[in-house]
């Protein structure tokens, strides 16, 4: 079984409303033949970003209701897309997707707009989402400053943003309230894990920073998963697996931004796994979502 938790599908419609946008078209057909040729058999989709675009609630929802339709094939589950940082709109789309629709979890982007995963506004959401124990995907959002340096923000702007978004949820004590969330960190964790332990020092040098997380960053950032979408490779599977456990590395694509391989092996990276590649390809994925049918 292997079990794709990180690829991007976009609803006709979700895509028809981000107009002339540089993005991919992230056609479900196209997907599909990337799966048969690399013996996918399931697939968890989301949009990816810019998700709904600073708070465009009806953006969302073209999302979602597409998702869904999508997710209708036992093959594929499917993450929310939610109109942030409008924190109402936000809930009541949360409420739509996973009760009506029922979906299987969100996708939370790193930023929107600025206002970054831990931000006092999204408390609310974050509560919510915990008290449903709720398979939350952290994908990095488009940073909200200009990059000084004229290179593709998914270069490195990308997994710098899954830092700031980790490190905010870190220290502003999220982690420490929100137990029951099932987080999944895309791409290896950005640059997290080779920074893990820069990040935990600021208990000993700054201690006041650091008291709404008694349990320390690298014990936080140990608890969660990731997948390795655009991130498997020896030096990141490595810093990874030095901060958690293999049972917490989950594999993903990052469809359609990935640049294929030749063969039928979709992560040749991953064969270094040894023993331990099949749970990464998917048996590790049943700690974060449950796919009905055969």
């Amino acid at each position: 079984m292997r079990i794709d938790c990180h690829a991007h599908v976009l609803p006709p419609a979700y895509r028809k409303r981000l107009g002339d946008l540089p993005i991919p078209p992230g056609r479900l057909e196209d997907y599909e033949r990337v799966m048969e040729r690399y013996g996918i058999n399931r697939a968890v989709i989301s949009t990816g970003p810019p998700g709904a675009l600073d708070g465009d609630a009806e953006l969302a929802r073209l999302a979602n209701d597409g998702l869904a339709e999508i997710a209708r094939d036992p093959r594929f589950a499917a993450l929310a897309t939610l109109p942030l940082p409008n924190l109402d709109a936000a809930m009541a789309e949360l409420a739509y997707a996973l009760d009506e629709l029922r979906l299987d979890g969100v996708m939370l982007l790193s930023n929107v707009g600025g206002t970054y995963l831990g931000a006092p506004t999204l408390e609310p959401l974050l509560a919510e989402l915990d008290r449903r124990g709720a398979y939350v995907f952290v994908h990095p959002g488009f940073p909200p400053y200009r990059p000084p340096l004229n290179h593709p923000v998914w270069l490195y702007e990308f997994p710098f943003d899954t830092v700031r978004a980790l490190t905010n949820l870190i220290y502003t004590g999220a982690l420490e309230r929100h137990r029951n969330l099932r987080l999944q960190i895309a791409h290896l964790g950005g640059a997290a894990p080779m920074l893990a332990h820069r990040l935990a020092s600021l208990a000993a040098r700054e201690p006041e920073l650091a008291r709404e997380s008694p349990a320390g960053a690298v014990e936080y950032l140990s608890r969660l998963y990731y997948d390795t979408g655009l991130a498997d490779n020896a030096p990141a599977l490595a810093a990874t697996l030095e901060l958690t456990t293999v049972d917490h590395v989950v594999f993903g694509t990052d469809w359609p931004y990935l640049a294929l391989p030749d063969g039928d092996d979709p992560a040749p990276a991953l064969q270094t796994l040894g023993a331990d590649r099949p749970g990464v390809d998917g048996a590790h994925a049943e700690a974060l979502l449950v796919f009905d049918g055969p």
